[in-house]
């Protein structure tokens, strides 16, 4: 572990292959091919494992609680080396007053999703979106607008990258938030024997050397007349062009829209119920009148009444719920060149939105699963009632009478559905079963899926329920995004149930629904984005408070 301590962990499945362990591989190296792991690691434990009732309880006190006690390392002391800072400090202003035309810093960083290269062949790791850029199954040279303004490089551009007498080439990515004269390229693409990663992406180790392993300054990037395709999902799924970079009318129009909402502690301090007031209710006429405002029907709900709310103030947009979501609910991989046609089956996405200043934006992430709306349209369109509202509110999908019109996704105001264009799990590998999850069903070619709310684990816990004779304790129920959050931004439970996080969440003074105005009167909830800024940096941070782009 990260403080020393050692672990002693036990296979949980027999070999793929006939593989064998690096412990194993190193014993046949040292003349003992027949040794196994366990003879190994039991072999060196015998002469420091030790207790009054010998070295067998031991080792089976260690294995039980899987980790070695008392091995965690000593602490030590550290101090700052402030000569080390400036000196650090007045090369960087040297190197600035310096700066050779077409020059920049670059840096090298791990990879967000595939680390150094570890995970290249993790096809859910290539596949899930990067945090802020929102690319796959690639790595670019990313560089602010400026930068690329300065270099006359574009993006999709392959571009020369020289350092040190060393150079490789990459493609371009634009984006707005990194610093002047910075690139940033990340490790573990570029590879050419790695199984199906090989030739993802672009070799960042090629530029490294022992005196510039992270941050090498006055590298040279030269523009060439080559064109590199990469795939970003940012603008896939758009709720009304609110995304779309390029298009400055559509951005604004995202603003007016307020598609993420968000405030500052001042304002709040100042007025809790703000954003209640700017809100734009679909229920206030109905308040005020009495009269409805929907021909839809009204859900009576005298059990469970199932609802998610996620505070954007903690999400850090790490997408840990995606790759979460993807294993619970056996989600295929598509591949890059599916992904460039759209058709990515994440069933939740983090859309990512530039507030202010383009230069120096603030960034807001709001996760974004299937809304379970009380007034679904997608309910009403589908010919074949293979969309339904269940009697806990859920919207659910009865595949086997799917007939694959898409009127449903084509009526969804907030993209959240996904189709089988082809057979992206195929159910014959073998080894591909290994990784399905056994309480959810594969879904076939030509049916349309979505966010269940994980609907698996709330019958089995109706199921256990029933069996205890007992309720639901509350915030026992977790889906599987809000189990893998690692800031507990999602909560989800019982709405009808005023002991779940979940109710308490939705009458916050800070809880809004997206897209509210169009009264679809969704089951997930948002609690909007209070920034407390700094006003010494406010000019960097000024623009509007809601995002676009």
């Amino acid at each position: 572990a990260f403080d020393g301590t050692v672990s002693i962990l036990q296979p949980l499945i027999d070999p793929l292959y006939e593989g064998r362990t690096a412990s194993e591989m190193l014993a046949a190296l040292s003349n003992r091919p027949d040794s196994t792991g366990y003879d190994l690691v039991r072999e060196l434990w015998s002469t420091r494992l030790t207790a009054p009732e010998g070295f067998e309880t031991a080792w089976r006190r260690v294995l039980h609680a899987g980790l070695v006690p008392n091995t965690a390392a000593a602490r030590t002391g550290a101090t700052v080396n402030g000569g080390a800072v400036a000196q650090a400090a007045g090369e960087i202003a040297a190197a600035a007053a310096n700066r050779v035309e077409g020059r920049v810093t670059l840096l090298v960083r791990p990879d967000p999703t595939i680390w150094d290269g570890r995970f290249a062949s993790n096809a859910w790791l290539q596949e899930l979106p990067k945090p802020v850029s929102k690319l796959v199954w690639d790595n670019a040279l990313t560089v602010s607008p400026r930068t690329a303004e300065r270099l006359k490089i574009d993006r999709y551009q392959i571009v020369t990258v020289a350092a040190g007498g060393r150079s490789i080439e990459a493609a371009v990515w634009i984006l707005p938030g990194m610093a002047d004269d910075t690139a940033y390229l990340t490790l573990g693409y570029g590879r050419t024997r790695a199984g199906k990663s090989t030739g993802q992406g672009f070799n960042a180790y090629a530029l490294r050397a022992s005196n510039a392993l992270w941050t090498i300054p006055g590298v040279e990037i030269r523009p060439t007349d080559e064109r590199y395709e990469l795939a970003c999902t940012q603008n896939h799924h758009l709720i009304g062009g609110d995304q779309v970079d390029e298009d400055a009318e559509a951005a604004e129009q995202a603003t007016k829209r307020h598609v993420v909402q968000t405030g500052t502690l001042e304002e709040f301090r100042a007025n809790p119920e703000f954003l209640q007031e700017r809100r734009h209710d679909p229920k206030k006429h109905e308040k005020e009148t009495g009269e409805p405002m929907t021909m839809y029907p009204e859900w009576e709900y005298n059990g469970h009444a199932w609802g998610m709310a996620i505070d954007l103030n903690v999400c850090t947009g790490c997408s840990s719920c995606v790759v979460a979501c993807q294993a619970e609910n056996n989600i295929p991989v598509v591949g890059k060149e599916q992904v460039l046609a759209g058709r990515e089956m994440h069933w939740l996405r983090i859309d990512r939105y530039f507030a202010g200043d383009m230069d120096s934006p603030a960034i807001h992430n709001q996760p974004l699963p299937c809304m379970h709306c009380e007034n679904a349209p997608c309910e009403v369109v589908c010919p074949v009632a293979a969309t339904v509202h269940s009697d806990e509110g859920l919207n659910d999908m009865v595949y086997n009478r799917c007939v694959g019109t898409r009127y449903c996704s084509n009526n969804c105001p907030y993209k959240v559905r996904r189709f089988n264009f082809l057979r992206y799990a195929p159910k014959d590998d073998p080894l591909l079963a290994l990784a399905m999850n056994p309480d959810v069903t594969v879904r076939m070619r030509g049916v349309m899926e979505k966010c269940t709310y994980c609907v698996q684990r709330i019958e089995q816990a109706k199921i256990e329920s029933k069996v205890e004779q007992t309720p639901i304790p509350a915030n026992w129920l977790q889906t599987a995004c809000q189990q893998a959050c690692p800031t507990e931004a999602i909560v989800f439970g019982d709405q009808n149930n005023p002991e779940w996080e979940v109710s308490k969440q939705k009458a916050e003074p800070l809880r809004y629904d997206l897209l509210e105005e169009i009264n679809t009167r969704p089951r997930t909830s948002y609690l909007a984005k209070l920034r407390n800024p700094n006003p010494a940096l406010e000019p960097a941070v000024k623009g509007s408070e809601h995002g676009h782009a």
